[in-house]
């Protein structure tokens, strides 16, 4: 069958579906999360990878499932950011974002500039591998390996977290729900600088672009099944338990 068939039989599915199952590990669940916001569908992720924070059941818990047809699940809104880029005064890219945006250099080891405002301030500029922009959910994924905070993941924030930063006043940030934080793009002669929204495919930038993220109206609905506390998972998952 036609990719692009599979695509809108999926679609109609969802147009009629109560929750989108998601079985597979964080990617799939950020894959997923795309189509089911557009339907205002509820999604369930059962781990079957090694990490797997947002997935709700592991695999050894599959009998929980039952649970579904009985209406015993909550539902927990999980923000998400709207990420544009500016070249002037043309918006040439938009995206939505669960875990993160991510601005990095190219494969060739040299450093990028970046400048990043908020609500139009100047926070700081820096040079360094890039920088994360990053919901309370994507805090505990790349934006955490890179020294940023760990934040509750049902928290409504923006942390900002700078890669590798040159710099000792780069630090992280933890900024407010309704901020705009936008990063501009130094120059790039003989260098070159990536987006990628949730680990997807990479969008290049120019020298001068601005990157911009605010709270998204849109929002993840995750299904919950089990009373696990956040620090217990956490705990667990990060080995310390």
């Amino acid at each position: 069958m036609p990719r692009d068939l599979d695509y809108r039989n999926m679609q109609d599915e969802l147009e009629r579906a109560d929750i989108l199952l998601c079985f597979g590990g964080d990617g799939t669940i950020l894959h997923a999360a795309r189509d089911a916001n557009a339907h205002n569908v509820p999604i369930l992720g059962v781990n079957m990878g090694s990490v797997g924070f947002m997935a709700e059941l592991e695999h050894s818990e599959l009998d929980m499932l039952s649970q579904l047809s009985k209406r015993k699940y909550t539902i927990e809104p999980r923000m998400m950011l709207d990420v544009s880029v500016r070249r002037g005064r043309e918006t040439l890219y938009r995206d939505l974002a669960l875990n993160d945006a991510v601005i990095t250099k190219g494969a060739v080891a040299r450093v990028i500039d970046l400048i990043v405002r908020g609500d139009g301030v100047h926070i700081y500029d820096y040079s360094g591998d890039g920088v994360i922009l990053a919901t309370p959910t994507g805090s505990t994924a790349y934006s955490m390996s890179a020294g940023g905070p760990i934040v509750e993941p049902t928290s409504e924030n923006i942390l900002v977290t700078p890669i590798c930063a040159h710099s000792l006043h780069a630090k992280p940030l933890v900024m407010g729900r309704d901020r705009i934080v936008s990063v501009r793009i130094g120059k790039l002669s003989r260098k070159t600088a990536y987006l990628s929204v949730d680990g997807g495919r990479a969008f290049k930038l120019c020298g001068g672009d601005t990157v911009e993220v605010r709270r998204s109206k849109s929002v993840t609905r995750l299904v919950r099944l089990t009373d696990h506390s956040f620090y217990e998972i956490i705990n667990q998952k990060l080995g310390r338990a």
